[in-house]
This record gives C-alpha cells, structure tokens and sequence, in this order.
C-alpha cells in the first residue's frame, strides 16, 4: 500500500462501458480489460467494490419513455446489471481474482444478498465486491447506488469509468471541437452547470458526505492502476472549496 493513494476504492462502470465498440449486449474483451486492470490494483493491496450499471442491456428511462411504466422498467433495468455483475465476476475469477456479487433484490440462487458487514468483511480479505441491482428501488440510478455504497463502505473515492471521454469538458467533446476539459471541479459545480457527469441525487450524496469523484477513460489500460497510484488523468470532483 505504499504506492496507492487509496485505500478502499468503488469502480463506478456504466453498462456502456461493458458493451465496449459494438454499444449495447457485453464485449468479452471489454470485460477481460477491465478484469486485468482490477487485477492490477487489487494485487496493490486496494480494496476495491464495483457498482455496474445496465445501459447496455436496458435502460429504464427509456423504457418509461415509450410508455412502459417506470417502476416495472426501472426494475428491468436492475436485472440487467446482475448480467452484467455476473460477467464482470467471471472475468475477474478468470485471471485469479476471487469476487462476490451483491444485489439489492434478493436472489439467492446467483448472488448474496447486499449486507454491509459482510461486503465490508469480503473487502477486508482482498475480495472484489460488485454492487448490483442498484439500490433496489425503482427512480434511483446506479450513480446514486454507487454514492451511497461509498458512503456505507467509508470508500475513500468513487472512480467513474467511461469509455467515450477522459474526463468532464465543458461540453461534449463528441459535438464541440471547443469543448475543454476540467481539471477539477466542485460539487456544486456539477449541479449549477448542469454538467451530467452524475445525476443531482448522487452529487448531492457525494457532496454530503465529502467523497471526492475522479471521472477517467477506461478504454485506455492501465488507467485504473494509473489513477490508485495518484496520477494526474481525468477529472476530480470534490465538496465545495
């Protein structure tokens, strides 16, 4: 550990991050990257949780938009981060990282139940632990599961893994060739720019309870070791300065 900025860290992957360049289902070498970069930290002595969104596979937004009714596609939306849990564990099991999968909607049969002292124990023995199904309720996101969680497990940092950009800009870099990249930025920032990173529940949440945020691109490998280790990528977020 006397490398590692951090001690105990959650991975925040969004579903699109899993689906790599094809953009929806899940990429099998997207999910062996990412498991050999877990690797790495993990091997630092890191203690590191995941929290997976489903995107890839089913949006609830969407689907409440077409119509459905939100609570039923918000809880579609749940199941599919325990696919993309369960694929992201085999992955991680495949290159000698032994993981347990956590849900906020029971279902014994593929994965525990989410119980903080027990997610916290399996942390304590060098075990990743994947958050999934959200917070088990309907209207919340993965961003505001992953907020929360931090604050439950005392995570030192929320790493916010995309795989389009490398860190907050001013405006989508995909659209405005003027677009510039924050190096850091506050909270309240994020909330008065409107700025997307995360919605306003989990900013509020990560403000709170003062857990700094650094938004990177994970496409590039390495760069979770790269930043555990304290260098300067991506963007950082903290409470108000």
């Amino acid at each position: 550990m006397a490398h590692a900025k951090f001690k105990r860290v959650i991975l925040k992957l969004s579903g699109e991050a899993l689906a790599g360049e094809k953009g929806f289902g899940i990429d099998s070498e997207m999910i062996a990257s990412i498991s050999r970069q877990i690797q790495e930290v993990v091997e630092l002595g890191v203690e590191v949780a995941v929290v997976v969104g489903g995107g890839n596979i089913w949006r609830g937004l969407s689907g409440s938009e077409r119509g459905m009714d939100r609570a039923t596609a918000d809880y579609m939306g749940m199941l599919a981060t325990v696919m993309n849990s369960l694929a992201l564990q085999d992955g991680l099991e495949h290159v000698g990282v032994p993981t347990r999968v956590q849900t906020s909607i029971e279902m014994r049969q593929v994965a525990e139940p989410y119980i903080r002292r027990r997610a916290m124990r399996h942390l304590e023995k060098g075990r990743v632990v994947i958050f999934s199904s959200g917070l088990g309720n309907p209207y919340f996101s993965t961003d505001t599961a992953a907020a929360l969680r931090a604050a439950e497990i005392e995570a030192d940092v929320i790493l916010m893994a995309k795989n389009q950009v490398d860190g907050v800009y001013t405006a989508d870099p995909k659209e405005d060739e003027n677009a510039e990249k924050y190096e850091s930025l506050t909270y309240l920032d994020l909330l008065n720019k409107g700025l997307g990173v995360m919605d306003s529940t989990a900013s509020s949440l990560c403000m709170d309870n003062d857990i700094p945020l650094i938004v990177f691109n994970i496409k590039t490998e390495g760069n979770i070791r790269r930043v555990i280790l304290g260098d300067t990528i991506g963007t950082i977020v903290r409470g108000n300065e």
